[in-house]
């Protein structure tokens, strides 16, 4: 019987208390630089490596069919430019914040150490790149502390995110874990769930803490919608214990 050896992260809006920021900081961002689009467009979307994003609603707006649900299979060469000058200006912004006011969701640190109690490793997870995980971090020590493992950002795969499960596969691959159904990957987007489904983990969460309503997170492939990760020692207690657990859309 497989036990839950591994539980993947997602940082903002789902372990670290986010108010909408990096919707807003992205659509800021966006705005500077005359994109057409919404902050809606951003909070279905957030999650996702924010190159690639802004290509994508650089696309977009120029009237490629395009669909978020293959965002890292796309190759946009002609709006990459553009698409880097945006990053840098949201980064910019990002980053302040989060060196004003980073702080995690009550029941983070609590879940993480359950965790380990239990023989479960952490791993975090982020569609940010690495300068903005690093403020992240050293503003929470969660490193330092021994409540994560690893941290992982899209750097860490050659700068290929989320819906891609590629950051899941590094985390198995730096804990030892070889089998997806020893895994469970939480988040707050449907970038997090589609990366958990197309990682086949076991448990593939969506949690009500962040940017998105369960009218948004429902209807993209999940295991579970939690309010939040202080549900989750409760909930691996009761279900994943071995048993098989179906994908369910609810």
């Amino acid at each position: 019987m497989e036990k839950i050896r591994l539980v993947i992260f997602d940082l903002s809006g789902t372990t670290v208390s986010d108010d909408n920021a990096v919707a807003k900081c992205l659509f800021e961002g966006a705005q500077h630089f005359g994109l057409r689009t919404t902050i809606e467009d951003f909070e279905k979307t957030i999650g996702t490596n924010k190159i690639h994003l802004y290509e994508f609603m650089l696309a977009r707006d120029f009237g490629e069919p395009v669909q978020i649900e293959n965002l890292e299979q796309y190759l946009f060469p002609q709006y990459h430019n553009q698409a880097i000058e945006i990053f840098k200006y949201y980064s910019v912004l990002m980053i302040d914040h989060y060196k004003r006011a980073v702080k995690a969701i009550p029941g983070t640190e609590e879940t993480f150490n359950w965790c380990h109690n239990n023989d479960i490793k952490v791993v975090t997870d982020t569609g940010f790149h690495k300068d903005v995980n690093t403020a992240i971090m050293d503003g929470l020590q969660w490193r330092e502390r021994g409540l994560v493992d690893f941290a992982l950002d899209v750097e860490d795969t050659g700068e290929i995110g989320r819906p891609a499960p590629f950051m899941i596969f590094k985390a198995m691959a730096l804990t030892g874990v070889q089998s997806v159904h020893e895994v469970i990957k939480i988040g707050d987007t449907p970038a997090d769930l589609l990366s958990g489904y197309n990682a086949g983990c076991k448990g593939n969460i969506g949690v009500l803490s962040g940017a998105n309503r369960i009218e948004t997170l429902r209807i993209y492939p999940h295991t579970h919608i939690i309010n939040s990760v202080a549900d989750l020692p409760e909930l691996i207690g009761k279900t994943f214990n071995g048993s098989p657990n179906k994908l369910r859309i609810v």
